[in-house]
């Protein structure tokens, strides 16, 4: 394959607040009903992405050429090299649980995992739609855990408006949920460790109750008030045919927004990955194509693509709106 970009395929889930819109909007062409996330750009054991013209998974083919990775710190499972970070479009019909992930020191100790750092980019939201992001006031243990015996734990919680092109940077420890009517892309560290607080009292598709994780919850999770995020300042910077922002900046990844534009010129767009990491760049919107010397890949809205670190150099043209992530 040398070290060209290829197409990713998803992973899907469907849980029970999921809804259809990553196959109306995305055409993403899944059975399943509901469907609530798409991981497309995924190592981890719970939902691997594949290579769209082989089948293999991506997992396996890193394995394979460990070089793709680039030369940042990466996770490991049993010496084997790993995605540090996943992908995920989410599309939240209903209201997802509120919940916690742990930090990387208590994930190691009682779960053998990575912890849950995670960014959120809003892809669109319903008029009223929200998120809740940490408490609203200082909170003591026994008195979570009344309010969530009581059914009143939403008093308790920060709850924000949601409108299209928002951003949250959601730090593990941080009491969360997204609410209803929300769609977006998610960028986190690779794992899948999610404590449950509260499930408002749902029953799944065999009528059962969702388990809920509290004890170790309460352990993991910043009980302190949370100051509402507020959306930070971003800055376009322009180039030929291209503009881009960086979205967000931290130990675990690196995203930024590219807005392309070459439709109505001749400019080709420079796409320079550099050496030190893989990029993933996945459409949020448009379509476009991806190319270099003897090489040409066509891409359209919902789609992921893998850019191996020491990538040929590489051009985009279209019009486009691409998340690229890298580590």
């Amino acid at each position: 394959m040398g070290n060209l970009p290829f197409l990713l395929t998803p992973a899907a889930k469907d849980y029970l607040w999921g809804g259809s819109r990553l196959n109306d909007d995305f055409a993403k062409g899944i059975e399943l009903s509901p469907l609530a996330e798409t991981w497309e750009c995924s190592t981890h054991p719970d939902g691997q992405s594949r290579v769209a013209a082989t089948g293999e998974t991506l997992g396996d083919l890193l394995a394979a050429y460990p070089e793709y990775l680039g030369t940042h710190p990466i996770a490991t499972t049993g010496g084997r090299a790993e995605l540090p970070i996943l992908i995920k479009l989410i599309d939240a019909c209903r209201d997802l649980s509120v919940q916690v992930h742990p930090d990387d020191a208590f994930a190691r100790e009682h779960e053998n995992s990575l912890g849950k750092t995670e960014m959120w980019y809003v892809l669109a939201a319903k008029k009223g739609a929200e998120i809740v992001y940490g408490f609203n006031r200082d909170m003591e243990p026994g008195e979570l855990r009344r309010a969530l015996r009581n059914g009143t734990v939403s008093n308790c919680l920060n709850h924000i408006p949601v409108h299209k092109d928002d951003l949250f940077y959601v730090e593990a420890g941080t009491v969360h949920a997204i609410g209803a009517g929300v769609l977006l892309a998610e960028i986190q560290e690779n794992s899948n460790i999610t404590y449950r607080l509260y499930d408002y009292d749902r029953v799944d598709r065999d009528g059962k109750k969702r388990e809920l994780h509290v004890e170790k919850a309460l352990r993991a999770a910043k009980l302190s008030s949370s100051n509402a995020p507020r959306q930070p300042l971003r800055t376009l910077r322009y180039r030929k045919g291209c503009a881009s922002e960086l979205l967000c900046r931290c130990k675990y990844f690196q995203v930024e927004r590219l807005l392309l534009n070459t439709e109505l010129h001749r400019a080709l767009t420079d796409y320079r990955t550099g050496a030190n990491s893989f990029h993933a760049l996945l459409c949020a919107e448009g379509c476009g194509v991806l190319f270099g010397e003897g090489f040409m890949l066509n891409f359209f809205k919902g789609d992921c693509m893998f850019v191996p670190a020491e990538s040929i150099p590489l051009k985009l043209h279209g019009r486009a709106q691409l998340l690229d992530v890298s580590c």
